[in-house]
């Protein structure tokens, strides 16, 4: 059934069009309703392997923009000369701050966050992991994100995820959730997307 599902309409489509895998069309999909993404932007991925948000997110920005992405594992290189992809951990300060520097010194105009743990089957240990990567997310939100910038980061159903996902709305001017179509049929992912990202002393007062 696993090999089933990998190789599903979506699967096929995404070989046709030359993306690197069907996660394009979940990054398409949220694109075309909410037009997360704009000409000129800097766009920072997370958990970017194997490529194909990058490839998306350098089509919509363009020549004038950047897109810089993350993962532990390598990337192979992209033909888009406005897209750079870094083998590392984003959880750590250093790789961060390369990532600042590959975005031209100044933080995202939006973070796109496709990370998820490689899962265990052990649901405590799992939910440890996914909360333990939405944390990192939430946490560096004013090192890497302009205030004003947009979030898009994938949230898997748990209790734990569910908690951060509300201390991640009232980090934005909107929030909503959302689960495009290319979703596999039996997943428990979502994706939240925030617009406008208040800064971190105003979402510090607004928490107060």
């Amino acid at each position: 059934m696993a090999q089933y599902q990998r190789r599903d309409a979506f699967h096929q489509r995404a070989q046709r069009e030359g993306f690197r895998s069907r996660a394009a069309y979940k990054l398409q999909e949220i694109q075309r309703r909410h037009r997360l993404l704009r000409p000129g932007q800097r766009v920072l991925d997370l958990g970017c392997w194997p490529g194909s948000w990058l490839q998306l997110a350098a089509r919509e920005v363009g020549a004038s923009g950047r897109v810089v992405g993350v993962d532990l594992a390598a990337v192979a290189p992209l033909e888009s000369a406005n897209v750079v992809a870094l083998q590392g951990d984003f959880t750590e300060a250093p790789v961060r701050a390369r990532l600042i520097d590959l975005l031209g010194g100044r933080p995202c105009d939006v973070l796109l966050s496709d990370m998820a743990p490689k899962l265990s089957g052990v649901r405590a240990r799992d939910r440890a992991l996914e909360e333990a990567l939405l944390e990192a997310v939430e946490c560096a939100l004013p090192e890497v994100l302009r205030p004003g910038g947009h979030l898009l980061v994938k949230l898997l159903e748990s209790p734990e995820a569910q908690q951060i996902a509300v201390r991640l709305r009232g980090r934005f001017e909107r929030a909503q959730s959302t689960r495009p179509r290319a979703t596999r049929k039996g997943s428990s992912e979502r994706y939240l997307l925030g617009t406008g990202f208040l800064g971190e002393l105003r979402s510090a007062r607004r928490a107060t």
